[in-house]
Formats: C-alpha cells, structure tokens, sequence
C-alpha cells in the first residue's frame, strides 16, 4: 500500500512538504453548473434580481475563494496567485460556471479552482434565492490541469475553444 501524502509516520495528519519541488507554471480549470427554472434564468439574464449583480457579484466571489482557499480546505498550501478568472455561459436551464487559476509555485492549483467554481455557484444560488430556493449545484470537478510531476490532466468534458473571458 502506498505512503499517503498528508499522514505522517505516527498517522497524524501532516501538510506535505514541497520545499524540494521544482517550481512550475501550474494551470487548473475546474467547472460548476447551477440549475434553475426559466424564469430565475431570464430575471438573472435580465438583470432583475433585487439583490443586485448576480455574475458579477459571483465572478468576485469566486476569485476572492481561490485566493482564501488554503484558509478553507485544510493542509492546503498558501499560493501566490498570478491568475484567477471565473467565466458564465448561459445554457437552457441554468448556467456552467468555468474557473482557470494560474500559479508559478511547488504544488498545483486545482483545489483553488474548485474553490472558485463552486463558490461563484453558491453566490449565484444566495443572489437569487429569493426568487428560487429549488436551484441546484452540481456537476462540480476539474476539466484540466498541468504542471507538476504529474503533468497533463484533461477531462473527456474539457472544452478550450471555449473563451476564458466569456461572458453570456
């Protein structure tokens, strides 16, 4: 059986030490989906939500969520983010959430990632529960990473022609 990461020799949990590790460019995208019933869809697409914003107010969260993420998940290591984006794309009952975070660092990023996606979807979901309290969050994982010892990861559901920056 294989020596997990983060226990030490005694079982204890342990951060794991990546002071050794060479430092690479590390890219992780991660995806989210937020169901919800056409008229939620059409006040948010309308910009008729009372509390304000609700992309917008989701994209901040998302990218505040992946830099705080080493104080959510524990044994996570602090990272020196160069970049967080978080993207909307409009679909028939709801609307998928893309979050790409970026680092020159000694460990990967993609718990940042799945942080952001997740977090953009609960802000979403607390934006527009007054209007809705059924709306679902699903769907949640990585859709690609690289760098690292481990290299290249792409989910069979990856899209990259889709546009980082878009917004519908």
């Amino acid at each position: 059986m294989n020596q997990l990461s983060h226990i030490d020799s005694r079982g204890r949990a342990s951060m794991v030490d990546v002071g050794d590790k060479a430092v690479t460019t590390r890219t992780a995208v991660a995806a989210a989906r937020i169901t919800m019933k056409p008229e939620t869809l059409a006040a948010i697409r309308a910009g008729d939500v009372k509390k304000g914003d609700v992309l917008g107010t989701a994209r901040v969260a998302g990218i505040m969520a992946a830099k705080k993420t080493h104080e959510l998940i524990p044994l996570c290591h602090p990272l020196l983010l160069s970049r967080v984006a978080v993207d909307f794309e409009y679909i028939d009952n709801g609307i998928d959430i893309r979050a790409t975070v970026r680092c020159r660092g000694q460990t990967g990023v993609e718990m940042e990632a799945l942080t952001a996606a997740t977090v953009a979807a609960l802000t979403i979901y607390d934006m527009a529960k007054a209007l809705e309290k059924t709306m679902r969050i699903e769907q949640v994982h990585l859709l690609y990473k690289e760098g690292g010892k481990s290299g290249q990861f792409t989910a069979e559901d990856y899209r990259p022609e889709v546009s980082e920056e878009q917004e519908r």
